[in-house]
């Protein structure tokens, strides 16, 4: 995994902050507490050169504070009220996070009422319509059994003033947002608006991307089932291609700037013999390129499994500068335009091949949580509702090292994870596949 540091490679003040001083014992019976001193060592290691020009490794050491019930709480649970939003696209595990909220806020802190923001954001604001649920236990009990999201989701921002006025006309005291690092800046701008205001309403995030390219996710929950059922689409595209003389199976995943769900499902499958990924520039043509490449192990096997990320390969294509509602570059389709390719260099070459093109990636994020999933999701959404019960908030729920632990919001949205292509796990993904180290014909 790559992880962002910053150039002088300082620890960062990761204290995460409380709206005010717990005082009221925690309700709760069973288990034990979280002392307040208790976190997770952290160490981030940076490349960097020296003033004799060698390489050295500097590492840096922080610590992120332990995530778990606190013997006090902040507010009162009896009076308590809580509110869950989903935003940005959907993703494995999204029920199963409001399930564990809502279960462990009910069962283990008996507060009153958690309501449900409907379609994201815009559920905040008046002019949108939308009505909130009443999260219950019966009405969540069996929404994990099923993909996407019972609240609805949406893109795009929402003025952070018109969100706490609506938290304050609700009387919400804790707010759990679920979405990727454009909803952890838009939490943080909330954060602040309540700080301004001076009042005790707590945040707690919950990062979720199915790219796995959140900082400090390690990994992102719905990352596993991602790449289960991306690994039943590259298994059909190889039953594809060595069916048919000269086949070749192309199949396209979800990864607009990290490539971990091709990676990781290539590692799965094991039949894939080219994994295209945004941290990884390629030449198309050329003696070194991927189309040449391609051709090589055509002649050697008569079949190939193509995986590409769905970043992958933009630097062929002309940027359209046009954004989404989250801001987000909107990407041209790399996958299409190198299935044509494919088609036309062996046509070239008087060879016609037998091209099966599948691009699973909405069945991919609108399937339910497989187990693993399931499991990661539900401790992320009991430990969120500790969190908040305690008062803090700015914070991120993530798993570290093995340990669930708070992150600082800031830490969580500073840059993108990435794969490194210097990496053993790279490397790992090259001797699973067999491609070339490099496809550029400079050879950079």
């Amino acid at each position: 995994m790559k992880t962002c540091v910053d150039e002088n490679s300082q620890p960062k003040d990761t204290t995460i902050p409380v709206v005010g001083e717990a005082k009221i014992k925690n309700p709760i019976k069973f288990g034990r507490f979280v002392v307040e001193d208790d976190a997770v060592l952290v160490n981030i290691s940076k490349r960097y050169m020296d003033k004799s020009a060698k390489s050295r490794k500097k590492v840096v050491h922080q610590y992120f504070e332990s995530a778990g019930p606190r013997g006090k709480v902040y507010f009162d649970t009896s009076k308590t009220k809580c509110a869950v939003v989903t935003c940005g696209g959907l993703c494995p595990g999204l029920n199963d996070v409001i399930r564990a909220v809502v279960m462990t806020a009910y069962h283990q802190y008996n507060v009153p009422s958690v309501l449900g923001i409907q379609y994201g954001l815009a559920g905040f604001i008046p002019e949108y319509g939308y009505d909130v649920i009443e999260l219950t236990p019966d009405y969540v009990s069996r929404i994990h059994e099923f993909g996407g999201t019972i609240l609805g989701s949406s893109r795009g921002p929402q003025d952070p003033e018109d969100i706490v006025d609506a938290l304050e006309r609700m009387n919400v005291s804790i707010l759990f947002m679920i979405g990727g690092d454009g909803t952890m800046r838009a939490a943080s701008k909330v954060v602040a608006e309540i700080s301004r205001r001076g009042l005790a309403i707590s945040v707690v995030g919950l990062p979720k991307t199915i790219d796995n390219d959140i900082n400090f996710a390690s990994p992102s929950f719905g990352f596993d089932t991602a790449v289960e059922t991306a690994t039943t689409a590259i298994r059909g595209a190889h039953v594809e291609a060595t069916g048919a003389p000269w086949g070749i199976g192309l199949v396209k995943v979800m990864g607009r700037h990290a490539g971990y769900i091709a990676a990781q499902s290539a590692l799965s499958c094991q039949e894939v013999n080219f994994v295209l990924i945004p941290e990884d520039p390629f030449d198309i043509d050329g003696e070194n390129g991927f189309l040449a490449a391609l051709e090589r192990r055509m002649h050697e096997r008569g079949n190939s499994v193509i995986v590409v990320a769905e970043g992958a390969g933009q630097e062929h294509l002309e940027g359209s500068g046009k954004t989404d509602a989250s801001g987000n570059v909107k990407l041209g389709d790399f996958a299409l335009l190198l299935k044509e390719r494919i088609i036309q260099y062996f046509k070239e070459k008087g060879v016609d091949p037998t091209l099966k093109y599948i691009d699973p990636s909405y069945i991919i994020r609108s399937v339910p949580a497989n187990a693993n999933d399931r499991i990661y999701c539900s401790f992320l959404g009991i430990n969120a509702v500790h969190a908040g019960m305690s008062g803090r908030t700015g914070l991120v729920i993530s798993r570290w090292n093995g340990r669930y632990v708070h992150i600082p919001m800031e830490e969580v949205t500073r840059c993108k994870k990435r794969i490194s292509t210097c990496s053993n796990y790279w490397r790992a993904v090259l001797e699973s596949t067999g491609q070339p180290i490099s496809m550029r014909n400079d050879k950079s």
